[in-house]
């Protein structure tokens, strides 16, 4: 390794006219033993929403294996295996409550995360979720035809979408769409895969928009001046 110390100053014919004279510099070669690195200890906060318990009511049985849980209730069954980073424990007074099994950032992240798939599983075989959705346009209409969703969107055909098992859709005034069932990740895919036909454009709000969605709108160009 090799630092740069200042010499004496020698005489230097290299002038500046913002420097003034500029003093020569020598190097010298001095052995380095030992070169210090410093570590800085990253310290993983809990997480507010993981450490929050869950209530489990009491039409909802609770299986809980090693790392696999399993949530029946009225309105179906879910189960679920946890990653080694986290892990659930059921307390004496019935509650859940996801703990991290390791001090690290992956589990850190997972910590939430975990806690709130938890409790959607539990709100869902008990009280279920639903998500809604509306037809903007003329001619856009749904119907529910056994198993199938149609949609009418504009195109040159009719779409048709099986429905998955677990779910419920129904149609109101053929263009309110509600989707319903027990698994909340099940609901939002199908969901988002009516909305994926015919997104909302931004200047008339035509299309497939979810029921509290706010579309954007933008200003049409303007006409020529005459």
């Amino acid at each position: 390794m090799f630092l740069l110390q200042p010499s004496a100053p020698r005489p230097c014919n290299l002038k500046s006219t913002f420097l003034g004279e500029m003093s020569a510099t020598q190097v010298v070669r001095v052995p380095v033993t030992k070169v210090g690195l410093l570590r800085k200890v990253v310290e993983c906060k809990e997480s507010r929403i993981g450490k929050k318990a869950i209530e489990v009511p009491s039409n909802v049985t609770i299986t809980l294996e090693g790392q696999d849980l399993k949530v029946k209730g009225p309105l179906g069954e879910l189960s679920r295996t946890y990653p080694r980073e986290v892990k659930i424990v059921r307390e004496e007074s019935g509650t859940l409550k996801v703990n991290k099994a390791l001090d690290t950032r992956r589990a850190n992240q997972m910590h939430g995360l975990f806690r709130t798939l938890t409790d959607n599983m539990v709100v869902g075989v008990s009280k279920g979720f639903e998500k809604r959705l509306q037809l903007v346009g003329v001619g856009y209409r749904a119907t529910v035809e056994g198993n199938d969703l149609v949609l009418n969107l504009g195109f040159s055909h009719p779409v048709r979408m099986a429905i998955p098992d677990g779910l419920k859709v129904k149609v109101e005034d053929n263009t309110r769409i509600s989707v319903s069932g027990y698994d909340k990740c099940s609901i939002g895919e199908f969901a988002a895969s009516i909305r994926k036909w015919r997104p909302p454009e931004p200047y008339k709000g035509k299309g497939v928009k979810y029921a509290d969605e706010i579309v954007r709108r933008k200003e049409g160009k303007a006409g020529k001046k005459k």
